[in-house]
């Protein structure tokens, strides 16, 4: 089941739940109840301001929904370091791999990219041996581990970022419309920095709930963003060199023995 299929299944249960009609629930939202019955059926269209909508209803707190709907999700989120090789070691197989983890339907794929329809399912095939996917009938899919995965720190992933993307990434002027690049030290407590850390974490799990409910938007008023997240205990290099012996934070792991 798609991730919007899952969040229709969840506003009927809760419809359900509540003894309330798709009469009333269209009375409610000044719509129709064919209008209703559509937006609900499969396929159906849901922008996020009639999900908003339905919350207000069901006497929903959106989050509440979404924590529902993050629950039933898949929960794992990081892979072995045996899966990481493999989807490294072969460029069409990451393609297809990140292109999964962004919920694209195998025709996306093949209209986007050069690989053949057969390299295709064969990378389908193979994130399925692997415990990425779960090839279903048709070349569809159900993704096994969460969304938001995050790459082994030391991993091969991203040991591949790090050499062969994140210069490209970060080349950017970041001044396009929705884009941000900011940079920001401090000093503080480790027990905040955990706290900013787990704030961070729901930022990213913000960003991919936000993909998924945008899935039906036409392609023609999509645009691919990345988000990348970083919280670390370090300074600059040139900083080091210019600290007073004894005084640096020659306890992290980047700074050197002095």
């Amino acid at each position: 089941m798609s991730s919007t299929q899952s969040l229709v299944a969840l506003i009927k249960g809760e419809l359900k739940s509540q003894g309330l009609s798709y009469a009333e629930l269209a009375q409610a939202l000044a719509l129709s109840e064919s209008s209703v019955k559509r937006m609900l059926a499969p396929g159906g269209e849901m922008p996020l301001s009639r999900v908003d909508e339905i919350c207000r209803v069901l006497k929903l707190d959106f989050a509440e929904l979404a924590a529902r709907l993050a629950r039933e999700s898949p929960t794992q989120r990081v892979l072995s370091l045996e899966q990481e090789k493999a989807v490294v070691a072969d460029p069409k197989l990451l393609l297809v791999a990140i292109c999964c983890l962004s919920l694209w339907a195998l025709e996306d794929v093949l209209a986007r990219y050069r690989l053949s329809e057969a390299d295709a399912v064969a990378a389908l095939v193979k994130l399925d041996r692997l415990g990425v996917i779960e090839l279903r009938p048709g070349n569809r899919y159900k993704l096994k581990v969460a969304k938001t995965l995050r790459w082994r720190p030391q991993g091969p992933v991203m040991t591949f970022f790090r050499e062969r993307v994140m210069a490209d990434f970060f080349a950017g002027g970041f001044d396009g419309e929705g884009e941000l690049l900011t940079l920001v030290h401090g000093e503080f407590g480790a027990g905040h920095a955990r706290e900013l850390a787990e704030r961070l974490q729901r930022t990213a799990d913000d960003f991919a709930r936000q993909h998924l409910l945008d899935q039906k938007l036409p392609s023609a008023d999509k645009r691919p963003y990345s988000v990348v997240i970083g919280l670390r205990s370090w300074v600059f290099e040139a900083f080091r060199d210019l600290e007073r012996p004894g005084l640096g934070l020659t306890r992290t792991p980047n700074a050197r023995s002095r």
